[in-house]
């Protein structure tokens, strides 16, 4: 019992410690604004941008050197008084829409956000076919006398 105790406690430990694990965020102490609300701000908009350099990573998450001038770039257009829309419509004029982590719904993005709808009325379509090629189909024949009485036999009737 006294071998089996401490070797729980320490997976209730390392259990414990791996479910409290929170985020870690790549953004520098020197990069943070005096202001809570506008880093607040700061922090919805990095969010919402993607390292280009990482690119599944939000600037806010990301370590590489591009992301930390872009959060920087954010924190700066804020300063100036820019709104959000306006900071998000700057990042976009300057690197494209691939910079958003979530594209916006537009002319160039139908096709992106209209796929996996086609992609199931064309599965759904093909699955109604198939069930419907499998239906046995009457021949419209009826049996002779002879056919009959073998199916009968057949049958053991």
């Amino acid at each position: 019992m006294r071998i089996v105790l401490p070797a729980l406690r320490r997976t209730l430990l390392a259990v414990l410690l791996f479910l409290s694990a929170v985020p870690a965020f790549a953004v520098n102490p020197d990069e943070i604004l005096a202001d809570p609300a506008l880093e607040l701000r700061a922090r919805n908009l990095s969010a919402q941008l993607r390292c280009m350099v990482c690119q599944n990573q939000s600037i806010d998450d990301s370590n590489a050197e591009l992301a930390r001038d872009l959060r920087l770039l954010v924190r700066q257009r804020i300063r100036d008084g820019d709104s959000d829309e306006q900071v998000i419509d700057y990042v976009v004029s300057r690197y494209g829409e691939f910079v958003l982590l979530k594209p916006r719904f537009s002319a160039k993005t139908y096709i992106l956000w209209a796929t996996p709808l086609i992609l199931l009325a064309l599965g759904a379509t093909a699955m109604v076919v198939y069930a419907r090629g499998r239906t046995a189909k009457p021949t419209g024949r009826k049996l002779s006398a002879e056919e009959q009485a073998a199916l009968d036999r057949l049958l053991g009737k």
